[in-house]
């Protein structure tokens, strides 16, 4: 097939298994393809529905590892429902039907990377996952940024490619995410523990790890990263598998009278997390980017989320926006994947917003919304703040929707900031959730 991914979009409207409607293409390589779809077991559910091609590959193990997967239950990880097989214009394939993530954490990376505290909201979910994986002998295999997803306010990990421990993946090429025994030993938690490690490293500095040889084996993990997340890093990539700290260790090991704590580096990243102002009690906030947005920490079992590190300080004007028609609630939480900013640079002064322009949204449109639609918008802007250029950093899962918040974006105006006393060019995100009661929009600032 010469163009896999044009391949795959062709078959937005079209139905697998005669049950499930394929929506909208949401992303996929070579060999597989997710689409929106819907669940009609208990009226209209919005879901994600993933399409493989099964060459190389033993159907009949990988529909029971889909099985098995849609049999665990955890609030960290991505709920499977249904799969099977399916043929669609011909093309013999396997499905699973799954929980619909609104992000992921790769999408910010491009943008930026995250502050130490939206590290530590994500390592303790994450970690948790994990060590249920372990306690249930299966291994995730695929820890990255793009498999730590948003649902509903809720940090999660996919789950469609959990395994026993000790399988082997075939026909897939190794990346930095694969511990250097995979090939000979299989997937493992101490495996699990590597990726967590080369995750860790890519969300600091936008940059997988680099080997230090030519075997793929020792990795140097930057300096520019603070501690305690490089000893973390660190702890989690080395070569020997029993070297590695575990999800455990990542979490804290319970707290006995007269024994000192075996993991200390946990409670250090507890202490950054304590250590952040404005911490909030809601487990619902987490922070991480996405989108230029956000996700994920470490923490005590049980401690709550925080939302911005002390070095990072707030959105320069976020703003939480109804309707006329609508009222919105007393209190909200913020957006998932909410920006931050780092502190203004020696000599700069941050642009302001000076009028924000909401989409024009009719009601009967907002009637139809389940949950949250999703939008984000780059804005480039003049030294006069007058916005030049918006285009779609994601465009969601509507089209109606991110169509109106790209044409609201380019008619904000903007106080530019102040680079040595002049003023200059800005670059914004404008960051849209459409909701049945409410439009939230989150600006951000991310040039100069």
């Amino acid at each position: 097939m010469s163009n896999p991914t044009e391949s795959w979009k062709n078959w937005e409207g079209g139905v697998a298994d005669d049950t499930f409607p394929l929506r909208k293409w949401l992303g996929g390589s070579d060999h597989s393809a997710v689409f929106l779809t819907e669940r009609a077991s208990a009226g209209p559910q919005k879901a994600a529905i993933k399409l493989i091609r099964p060459e190389n590959l033993d159907q009949d193990a990988q529909l029971s590892r889909w099985a098995t997967a849609a049999k665990l239950s955890h609030p960290h990880l991505i709920r499977l429902f249904e799969c099977g097989r399916c043929a669609i214009d011909g093309t013999p394939l396997l499905y699973v039907v799954m929980e619909y993530a609104e992000e992921n954490l790769a999408e910010i990376l491009p943008l930026r990377a995250l502050a130490p505290a939206e590290v530590s909201e994500m390592l303790q979910p994450t970690a948790e996952a994990l060590e249920y994986l372990r306690r249930s002998d299966l291994a995730h295999g695929r820890i990255r940024p793009s498999n730590i997803l948003a649902v509903d306010n809720q940090l999660k990990i996919s789950a469609d490619g959990v395994a026993r421990i000790g399988e082997r993946r075939a026909g897939r090429a190794p990346s930095a995410y694969d511990a250097p025994e995979v090939r000979t030993t299989g997937l493992s938690s101490a495996a699990d523990i590597w990726a967590l490690g080369t995750t860790l490293v890519a969300v600091m500095s936008q940059n997988e790890p680099k080997s230090t040889d030519d075997t793929g084996g020792s990795v140097a993990v930057p300096e520019s990263i603070p501690e305690p997340f490089r000893e973390l890093a660190q702890r989690c990539l080395q070569l020997d598998p029993k070297k590695r700290c575990t999800a455990a260790d990542i979490l804290g090991p319970p707290q006995t009278p007269n024994v000192k704590a075996e993991v200390p580096i946990a409670a250090r990243v507890m202490e950054v997390v304590e250590a952040t102002p404005g911490k909030e009690s809601s487990r619902k906030r987490f922070v991480i980017p996405f989108l230029i947005a956000a996700i994920v920490l470490i923490v005590w079992a049980g401690s709550k989320f925080v939302t911005h590190q002390s070095s990072v300080p707030p959105a320069e004007t976020p703003t939480t926006s109804a309707p006329p028609s609508a009222s919105p609630p007393a209190s909200q939480s913020p957006a998932p994947f909410s920006e931050s900013q780092k502190p203004a640079p020696k000599g700069l002064v941050r642009g302001t917003v000076l009028q924000q322009v909401l989409p024009e949204i009719s009601r009967s449109a907002q009637n139809t919304i389940t949950g949250h639609v999703k939008v984000s918008v780059q804005v480039s802007v003049d030294a006069s703040g007058n916005v030049l250029q918006a285009k779609f950093v994601s465009a969601g899962t509507s089209k109606y929707f991110a169509d109106r918040a790209l044409a609201a974006a380019g008619s904000w105006k903007f106080s530019p900031p102040q680079v040595d006393g002049q003023a200059a060019p800005s670059e914004w995100f404008l960051r849209f959730q459409f909701g049945r009661e409410n439009i939230q929009v989150s600006p951000s600032e991310i040039k100069p």
